[in-house]
């Protein structure tokens, strides 16, 4: 049966290519995109929501919530890139009220998000990455009692060239042929990674959380 999955972030590395992954699926049938920006471009499966503030959902998303099977949620953000409410506000809140809209009008739903290596769900990181990381996936996985999945990347090398955001992943890119040798655990391409959110709308993961080994696993079993 085919589904209609709600992709956010698909303006960034990872969601914009998990974007093109479900326009060309044939197990797809309709993409609804939500976010601050527009992608820029149209598709006979794809329908389009915009909002300058994420949390203010749109009343015509809204209407379609109850037809959304999926949501892979692919927004981020760059730790010390914006003030630490505003992280905490991207990180959790997002991902949250989105998905709080989703059940409410679909409780058999599912959702994917895009975390990261070290997410702490003990919440008593002194990173607040971690402790964000965590108290998200805590918070959606209560929520969503068995059809949640987290996705937990190491470094992810990005396919595309782009301008790396600060010194650390100007580092980090130039160290990757270095961090692809050291095993399985430390890094995974921005592909790989939008091929394994993507895949767990077709094929249900084993587990609800993928770490970055786990991840390169199961796009290639």
């Amino acid at each position: 049966m085919s589904k209609t999955v709600l992709i956010t972030g698909a303006t960034g590395m990872v969601g914009s290519h998990v974007l093109k992954l479900a326009l060309a699926s044939d197990q797809v049938s309709k993409v609804i995109v939500y976010g601050r920006s527009s992608v820029d471009f149209k598709h006979e499966k794809m329908e389009e929501y915009l909002s300058p503030i994420f949390t203010q959902f749109p009343v015509d998303l809204l209407a379609h919530m109850g037809d959304v099977d999926h949501i892979l949620f692919c927004v981020g953000v760059y730790t010390g890139a914006v003030p630490r409410d505003l992280f905490r506000e991207i990180t959790v809140d997002y991902p949250v009220e989105l998905a709080r809209k989703h059940l409410e009008a679909n409780p058999k739903g599912s959702f994917s998000l895009l975390s990261g290596q070290g997410a702490d769900r003990s919440e008593k990181s002194r990173m607040m990455f971690a402790e964000d990381k965590g108290a998200a996936e805590n918070l959606l996985s209560t929520m969503y009692a068995g059809t949640f999945y987290t996705f937990r990347p190491g470094y992810i090398y990005p396919v595309e060239k782009r301008v790396e955001p600060n010194f650390s992943y100007k580092l980090s890119r130039s160290l990757y042929p270095l961090l692809k040798h050291l095993g399985p655990k430390f890094s995974i391409t921005s592909h790989q990674l939008a091929e394994g959110i993507f895949t767990s709308v077709v094929r249900t993961p084993e587990q609800e959380i993928l770490e970055n080994h786990e991840i390169l696993n199961y796009i290639h079993s």
